[in-house]
């Protein structure tokens, strides 16, 4: 009897030479954590390619609906494993096609396993005249096109088990999650920075969220919300995530008694960076991320943000710098951060907006504007004030636990990740 599996593919992994089995085993154990709660026999690794075998009464439509969040995976698919006999793969073949809607249809095959006594293109021939026999005697005019069909029946000979599937669901690509090193972004509410987010935790980055909020103008105004969402929608990417919410208006207001009207967002920004970089410090993170776009505001002119960057030690990558704003939406819309981000809130950055903002600071002007400023005291104020809230995915939920920030110690040296770097180095 053929049993129901998914079969799970990578495209960028092979690139990895002997770090492979690194990415491979990432990649596996965010499979195990993805689908906790369902009933799976197994995880394994038969040729090159993953298969989730089901257990009995799998609810295969969520475990497609949670695979689809999987970074690492090319492509992924229900299929059959069945015996390894030419009359099996043909049935298994007609099962997967007979309820499907096509006008054309192919059979691709590919044998990694040699022992097995078809070559792929005899498999391929022999699968197609089956189908398109069934096809003929259940009075369907389907045909074979070999070139752009409309329904591609594929079946893969491995060392283990015959695959046989027809329906191929994109995944998202990338890199698996955890596996590119810690870093925190700042997670403004809006659009940006929660699409700069997932394109680093595609390249493998693992994000800790910081965001600064205002009180609100009116009640429930508070972006606070949002932030919290953000971090919901996107922490399956991940699978755990750290928030961080700072009261950054008391810290604006000294800004604003102290420093030149033309460069209050700017100071914003430079103390946004610097508590954002406190609390890289104490979680062990390499960098900082921002979703600026070159030239989308004032703040974000070429030289803004070298002088905003001039303010903290750590490198901020900036991913969506050459993005125009379609480009983002785009994005946002199929991750599913858009709604959220369109959601109305109070962001704290245009309180005291100057009627006129600088558009050609250096890091030097900025530093005499904050010479009024006790850095210092206020980065410490920023850390002190936060609160702390961790979100984990469980059985298929993110599930969040809230609790005070801890109090400042020494941090300890940064190390970089211990399986990653002890890994010889890739050969491209």
């Amino acid at each position: 009897m053929p049993t129901r599996a998914i079969v799970v593919h990578y495209h960028e992994l092979w690139l990895k030479g002997r770090n492979r089995l690194f990415f491979l085993n990432r990649l596996s154990d965010a499979l195990r954590r993805i689908l906790e709660g369902l009933p799976v026999d197994r995880i394994g690794r038969p040729g090159d390619r993953i298969l989730v075998w089901l257990g009995e009464g799998a609810d295969t439509a969520e475990a497609l609906r949670r695979i689809e969040r999987v970074l690492g995976v090319a492509y992924f698919a229900p299929a059959q494993t069945v015996e390894r006999d030419l009359d099996a793969i043909c049935a298994a073949a007609w099962e997967e096609l007979k309820d499907e809607p096509f006008a054309t249809f192919a059979v691709r095959a590919k044998r990694s396993d040699k022992s097995f006594p078809y070559r792929s293109s005899e498999i391929e021939r022999a699968v197609g005249a089956y189908l398109l026999a069934r096809l003929r005697e259940a009075g369907r005019d389907a045909r074979v096109n070999l070139g752009s069909p409309d329904r591609t029946c594929r079946v893969e000979i491995t060392p283990g088990p015959v695959l046989v599937y027809a329906r191929k669901i994109p995944g998202p690509g990338g890199l698996p999650a955890k596996t590119g090193g810690k870093m925190v972004c700042l997670l403004s509410g809006g659009f940006d920075s929660a699409v700069a987010a997932y394109k680093l935790m595609k390249r493998g980055a693992h994000l800790v969220f910081v965001h600064f909020y205002g009180t609100g103008a009116q009640p429930g105004e508070s972006s606070i919300h949002v932030a919290r969402e953000l971090t919901r929608q996107l922490t399956p990417y991940q699978l755990t995530a750290n928030l961080f919410l700072v009261p950054f208006e008391p810290i604006q207001r000294e800004i604003v008694r102290y420093a030149p009207e033309d460069t209050r967002v700017l100071l914003y920004r430079r103390m946004m960076l610097r508590i954002a970089a406190g609390f890289a410090e104490r979680t062990r993170a390499l960098a900082l991320l921002t979703g600026d776009s070159l030239g989308q505001v004032a703040s974000q002119t070429l030289e803004n943000m070298i002088a905003v960057d001039r303010a903290v030690p750590l490198n901020v990558f900036r991913p969506l710098v050459g993005d125009d704003k379609q480009e983002i939406l785009a994005v946002a819309q199929r991750i599913g951060t858009y709604d959220i981000s369109s959601e109305p809130f109070h962001d704290c950055c245009p309180v005291f907006l100057p009627r006129s903002p600088s558009l050609r600071a250096t890091a030097e002007e900025l530093e005499c504007a904050e010479a009024g400023l006790d850095i210092p005291a206020l980065v410490r104020q920023g850390v002190e004030t936060a609160t702390f809230e961790r979100y984990r995915l469980v059985n298929g939920r993110v599930e969040r636990i809230a609790r005070k920030a801890p109090q400042l110690a020494p941090a300890p040296a940064v190390e970089a990740e211990r399986a990653f770097h002890q890994e010889p180095a890739a050969k491209d």
